[in-house]
């Protein structure tokens, strides 16, 4: 997966896809690609991301509110997502990024997000909640 370009030092861009199951995996699961970076597979090998119908539902678990949620993408992985202005901010990460220093927090721009989230569930997620 190449790395989307970013316009804004320390804004992030999201990118959804989704294996669609059979015969490729036993399920439909979502991966949630960070610049470029697998979240769910680079925080946990094993784990597989959440059905798209529940994760990318309008007003689902990824949406953004003021208050803070954590959000659970794939089983034992986890986020902290809250917005803040007009950015979306995922914190509580530990993932290895393209360097050799940890993920721990991202922030995305609230228009290229909800974009992304939108798109996701209007291809994948409905009528698979």
């Amino acid at each position: 997966m190449s790395r989307r370009p970013n316009t804004d030092p320390g804004i992030s861009s999201l990118l959804v896809g989704v294996c669609p199951g059979l015969p490729n995996c036993s399920i439909v699961h979502t991966y949630l690609f960070v610049d470029g970076l697998d979240v769910i597979t680079r925080s946990n090998a094993y784990a597989v991301g959440a059905p798209p119908g529940l994760l990318l539902r309008p007003g689902g678990p990824l949406y953004p509110l003021e208050q803070a949620r954590v959000v659970e993408l794939a089983a034992g992985v986890e986020v902290r997502i809250r917005l803040r202005g007009r950015a979306v901010v995922w914190g509580d990460l530990m993932y290895p990024g393209e360097e050799a220093g940890v993920v721990e927090e991202v922030r995305f721009d609230l228009a290229q997000y909800l974009t992304e989230i939108e798109r996701g569930y209007h291809r994948w997620g409905r009528g698979a909640e």
